[in-house]
C-alpha cells in the first residue's frame, strides 16, 4: 500500500473528488435557484448547455435525469426540459439540497418544516416508547452531561429524534426525517442558542425519560406535541423566525 493510500484510509474527513455530474447538479440547482433558470422556463438545448456548464452531453444527461428524479425538472423526449416549481412539485430529495443553500429559503420554510414535524414526532416517539422503553431511556441518560452549547444541544436532539424514529418500526418516519436532517444540524444551533430553548428541552428529556420508564406512550406523546409546539414558539424569536 503506498503512503498517500494509507493517510487517506486513517484521515475520517478525507473526502472523495465529487464526481462530474455531482458537479453539474449542484450548479444547475444554484442556477435554479438564483433566477438563472427561473420557475417554470425551459432549459437551453442539450448542446447548448453541455457547452455553457463546460461538461460532456452524457454528464449533462445523468445531472438531468438526477435533478428530475428529486422534482427540480421535468423532462419529456423530444420537448424542451421545464424547471418545475420545486416548491409545490419538489419531493423529498429537494430538502437536501436546500439545506446547502440556506439564504434562498424563505421566512416561513422553517416554521412549516416545525410543522411537520409537530405532526410527525409524536406518533413516532410514542411507538419507541411502546417498542422499546429500554433503549430510549439508555440514551437519554445523555440529558445529564450534556454541554450547555447550542452545538451539544443541537447534535443531542437530533440524536434522539432519529432513534425514535428507528424504534418506532417505521421506516417511512425514518426516510422523511433523513430528508432533512442536514438542514436540522445547520439551523438547530440558531434554535439552541435561545437559553430558553435549551431548558425548555432539558424538561423534555427528563420528563420523556420519566414517561419512558412508566412505559406510558400516551404521555409521551403527548409530552412531544407540547414541547414541538413550544419549538415553533422560540423559533419565531430567532432572527430567521
Amino acid at each position: 500500500m503506498t503512503t498517500y493510500q494509507n493517510n487517506a484510509n486513517e484521515d475520517p474527513s478525507w473526502d472523495p473528488i465529487p464526481k462530474p455530474a455531482e458537479v453539474t447538479e449542484t450548479r444547475l440547482i444554484d442556477a435554479i435557484l438564483y433566477g438563472t433558470f427561473s420557475i417554470n422556463t425551459y432549459l437551453p438545448g442539450e448542446r447548448e448547455l453541455s457547452d455553457l456548464l463546460g461538461v460532456t452531453r452524457p454528464t449533462l444527461r445523468e445531472a438531468l435525469q438526477r435533478l428530475a428524479r428529486d422534482g427540480w425538472l421535468e423532462i419529456h423526449q423530444g420537448k424542451p426540459t421545464r424547471v418545475k416549481d420545486y416548491w409545490k412539485e419538489g419531493r423529498l430529495g429537494v430538502l437536501n439540497s436546500l439545506a446547502e443553500h440556506q439564504d434562498s429559503l424563505s421566512n416561513q420554510f422553517v416554521p412549516d418544516l416545525l410543522e411537520v414535524r409537530l405532526a410527525m414526532a409524536p406518533m413516532y416517539a410514542s411507538l419507541a416508547v411502546k417498542n422499546a422503553p429500554d433503549e430510549v431511556m439508555d440514551y437519554l441518560k445523555g440529558k445529564d452531561d450534556l454541554k450547555d452549547s447550542p452545538e451539544a444541544f443541537s447534535y443531542f436532539d437530533w440524536e434522539l429524534h432519529h432513534r425514535l424514529s428507528l424504534l418506532s418500526g417505521n421506516p417511512v418516519f425514518v426516510m422523511i426525517l433523513n430528508s432533512f436532517g442536514d438542514l436540522y444540524l445547520k439551523l438547530a444551533p440558531l434554535y439552541f442558542s435561545i437559553p430558553e430553548a435549551r431548558q425548555r428541552s432539558l424538561t423534555y428529556y427528563q420528563e420523556f425519560a420519566e414517561a419512558a420508564e412508566k412505559k406510558d406512550p400516551d404521555l409521551v406523546k403527548i409530552l412531544t406535541e407540547e414541547v414541538m409546539r413550544d419549538s415553533i414558539f422560540f423559533w419565531q424569536q430567532t432572527n430567521s423566525g
